[in-house]
């Protein structure tokens, strides 16, 4: 398999959340590698009222306008650390949230997070190189046809919007 590159990232975020359908993610921590295929995911953009960088550019949203291809990890209610994979041009915010790998106990962001032990550390981490610790690399294609695309789950705003994808018949798809 080959590592996904800059390019893959650099381009609109409905189409990377879709793309990275199918492809795997792996976390080295010292001489152990854990790896799982992502088969769900969710888009975030600039102009979304869901998106941390809505608001432009604060201390928080920061890593979202980056160049493509980093990793924006942060905390939700205090205790989850959620995976996202900052897409678009540099200085245009947006990211892909991994919201489930399939893997036992990986069905959900802050699941996965526990399982592949992605902390606040790994915020800004080159996911386009090994030497991160994290990286994802091609996987298998999934046809459009087995691509399911729906509103996102977990949030208040702009929960409306179709831009929550995942394998269609996938037993690791997080729950409502």
């Amino acid at each position: 398999m080959s590592i996904l590159n800059r390019e893959f990232y650099k381009k609109n975020t409905l189409d990377v959340a879709k793309n990275l359908l199918g492809c795997k993610i792996f976390r080295k921590i010292n001489n152990e590698i854990l790896s799982g295929t992502i088969v769900e995911t969710e888009a975030y953009m600039q102009d979304d009222p869901a998106c941390h960088a809505f608001n432009g550019y604060t201390q928080r949203s920061a890593t979202l306008f980056k160049q493509a291809g980093i990793a924006y990890v942060y905390l939700i209610y205090g205790m989850y650390y959620c995976l996202n994979f900052v897409t678009e041009a540099e200085g245009t915010a947006g990211a892909v949230l991994i919201r489930a790998l399939n893997m036992p106990n990986a069905n959900g962001p802050g699941k996965l997070c526990r399982e592949l032990k992605i902390d606040k550390s790994l915020n800004e981490a080159d996911v386009t190189n090994k030497k991160s610790g994290l990286w994802v690399e091609k996987g298998i294609t999934v046809p459009p046809e087995n691509i399911v695309t729906t509103t996102r789950i977990g949030i208040k705003k702009a929960a409306d919007y179709p831009w929550r994808f995942y394998i269609k018949d996938n037993k690791f798809v997080s729950k409502l």
